[in-house]
């Protein structure tokens, strides 16, 4: 009995030996295969910086010969000058203003001068000297975070698990945000405000919002109109109430008279404070209403324009970040420079793998 017993146990011994002789190799293996990860990332390190002090004479010239390039070209090139403008909306014109941007970038790039001036109101030796528009979104995070939880709010609770910050961020269009900058680059520098304000009008004159902001301003009127004749009321039953309570303070029975009203649920008796109170609700949104009024005059508006002559451009964007001119071609030539070296190191370990195999 005993000797049948205790076969099974060796067996079950064995296995698990062989179970945890497995996991030790396959633990062993993985740290192996990061150790030899890292071992081949510092070994790149180690021969690109080799590779940088061999090459850091023709390097150093090639940044040199960047900066002389740049000063060439500073001094030879067309003097070029650039101005902003800040629009706000106060309707959602972002998606036609970026269009009508988009329009007359194609036009430039086209030379098709004559037709940018008859949409710019511009002649045709202006419209020349206009090298490039560009349009983006002033807005901070702060305003970012504030636009996301305002969205979020919107939404409901299952919904709201599902949509992150980041996925937010990526799927808000630029046009949404309620400030935009519009910024031009030319030959010239005494054409940018009529630009700016011939673009500007352009969106006010469009037939489908000045149809919609008439429709807006028809709408707030009517309701100030009924908030007016609700204030004029609410004056004349105060002036009635003030009379009841004169006439019961002399017959010394104000307690068996009061002014009621129909409520929601049941008759309710209406306070002096309670008239006060209304009175002044109806009054702050009779003042919401003449902002709104006021906010509609225009369908878009332009808020700041900085240098309306122009300011001198001398800087190019590399990597998104704006550079100096002579930084650019530095920097430029310094990479050209770099990856053409790689290239001819790459070419020579290939042949020496070559030969070698």
């Amino acid at each position: 009995m005993s000797t049948n017993s205790s076969a099974p146990n060796n067996s079950e011994e064995v296995d698990l030996g062989q179970l945890f002789k497995l996991i030790g190799n396959v633990f062993y293996r993985f740290f192996n295969f990061i150790l030899s990860i890292f071992k081949n990332l510092f070994s790149a390190f180690v021969w690109l910086v080799f590779f940088i002090k061999k090459q850091i004479i023709v390097l150093g010239l090639a940044g040199i010969i960047g900066v002389i390039i740049g000063t060439l070209v500073v001094k030879t090139s067309v003097a070029k000058y650039k101005s902003s403008v800040t629009l706000v909306q106060n309707y959602q014109i972002g998606e036609n203003l970026y269009s009508a941007v988009g329009y007359y970038n194609d036009l430039l790039r086209q030379r098709d001068y004559k037709i940018l001036g008859e949409a710019l109101n511009l002649d045709e030796e202006e419209a020349n000297s206009i090298l490039s528009f560009e349009v983006k979104p002033v807005v901070s995070e702060n305003q970012k975070l504030v636009a996301f939880n305002s969205y979020m709010k919107g939404l409901d609770s299952l919904a709201a698990t599902k949509i992150e910050y980041e996925g937010f961020l990526e799927n808000n269009e630029d046009y949404t945000h309620a400030y935009q900058q519009i910024s031009i680059e030319s030959t010239q520098r005494n054409n940018f405000k009529s630009v700016f304000e011939n673009i500007v009008e352009s969106i006010n004159s469009n037939s489908f919002f000045v149809n919609k902001q008439r429709k807006d301003i028809v709408e707030l009127n009517q309701r100030k109109d009924a908030l007016e004749l609700a204030l004029v009321k609410s004056d004349s039953l105060q002036n009635t109430y003030k009379r009841v309570l004169e006439m019961n303070s002399k017959s010394d029975k104000s307690s068996e008279i009061g002014i009621t009203f129909e409520g929601s649920s049941a008759i309710e008796k209406t306070k002096e404070f309670d008239l006060y109170q209304s009175d002044l609700e109806l009054r702050s949104e009779l003042v919401q209403i003449e902002r709104s009024i006021q906010d509609k005059e225009y369908i878009v508006e332009m808020i700041s324009n900085k240098q309306d002559s122009g300011f001198a451009s001398t800087e190019k964007v590399l990597f998104g970040k704006e550079l100096s001119i002579k930084s650019y071609y530095a920097i430029l030539s310094l990479l050209g420079t770099f990856v053409v070296l790689l290239g001819l190191e790459f070419l020579k370990f290939l042949e020496s793998y070559k030969k070698s195999v």
